[in-house]
């Protein structure tokens, strides 16, 4: 029998090797072993706040650690992610990352200080958020068949409202536009409720926002709801048409929501995360609170995640990149 003889420096290797590997499992075993950090980008109340705050209980009823909710708005989201991005990949400080933070940014702006694919581990997509399209009942379309026929007929006769340029209701109406070969009047705003106040009042014409937004204001009159906006109906208003069942096949803008890490979090402690989300995403209070909020539960493994912040950023970078939209921080 033969044996051989390995080098004293690659027996060393091997022996590092193992060691890592036994300490970020026992590392994985003891997470969390302090509290976590929970970056939202955003102000307290909107859809990023409630969201975070969601998780951070059903963790801490989980696990026991508390759940520290830290809000840092400002530059679009942008500062807050930035902030995750250069914290430790520990799993102790996360972030809520969202399509415009990850998706739509890398386009939008011209110097984006981090980057959405390097400088995140993807953790668990959250929900999305039903956008819809509302338009003030004088215009005399019921259908999106119909408003396309208006908007083709008369160039620049109807006006859309956003909550800015490069918004998210900004670019679901670029799209639109683009793919039914309409031209319409962009007019931005610096918010929804401002601009959908002028949708009610007939300063503008319509305007793709939020869904639970909208839908009230059409119940009331105020309001006519037209279609939804995502690749399926939506749970809160199976009743009402996607766009892309109206005639403008392929059309889906779908905002989501989700959970991520900075670069380098063990897998282990990303799998104890997202197996520990996605259980308090099925808790009957959580389904609850979304179904009231009109949000969508989403779910999904890590690797599902990373795979459609990739396929949104290639998305939301042609929508741009054809309406010639740019933005500075």
């Amino acid at each position: 029998m033969t044996y051989h003889k390995f080098p004293a420096h690659a027996v060393c290797i091997v022996w590092c090797l193992v060691a890592a590997a036994l300490a970020f499992t026992a590392q994985a075993q003891g997470y969390p072993a302090k509290p976590i950090r929970l970056i939202v980008p955003f102000a307290p109340g909107g859809p990023n706040d409630l969201l975070g705050r969601m998780v951070g209980q059903k963790l801490t009823e989980q696990w026991g650690q508390p759940i520290v909710v830290e809000n840092r708005g400002g530059a679009g989201g942008t500062i807050g992610l930035d902030a995750a991005a250069k914290s430790a990949g520990d799993g102790y400080t996360l972030s809520m990352g969202g399509s415009s933070t990850m998706a739509v940014a890398p386009s939008l702006y011209r110097k984006l200080p981090y980057d959405p694919i390097r400088d995140f581990t993807p953790i668990i997509n959250i929900a999305h958020v039903p956008y819809a399209v509302g338009v003030n009942p004088t215009v005399p379309a019921r259908s999106v068949k119909e408003l396309v026929a208006i908007a083709r007929k008369k160039a620049g006769y109807l006006s859309y409202g956003s909550s800015g340029t490069g918004s998210m209701s900004s670019l679901a109406a670029e799209l639109f536009r683009s793919m039914a070969r309409a031209d319409l009047v962009h007019v931005p705003y610096k918010g929804t409720a401002p601009a959908l106040t002028d949708v009610v009042s007939g300063q503008i014409d319509m305007m793709f926002a939020d869904l639970a937004l909208i839908r009230p204001l059409a119940g009331a009159g105020k309001l006519r709801l037209i279609a939804v906006t995502g690749a399926r109906r939506a749970p809160a208003a199976r009743e009402v048409p996607t766009i892309a069942e109206s005639g403008l096949k392929s059309y889906a803008i779908e905002p989501w929501f989700g959970v991520v890490g900075p670069a380098g979090v063990p897998r282990d402690i990303v799998g104890r995360l997202n197996g520990a989300i996605a259980a308090g995403l099925k808790a009957p209070d959580m389904m609850q609170r979304l179904d009231a909020l009109g949000y969508e539960p989403i779910g999904g493994t890590a690797d599902q995640f990373a795979a459609a912040i990739r396929a949104d950023i290639e998305k939301y970078a042609k929508i741009i990149r054809t309406a010639g939209i740019k933005a500075d921080l």
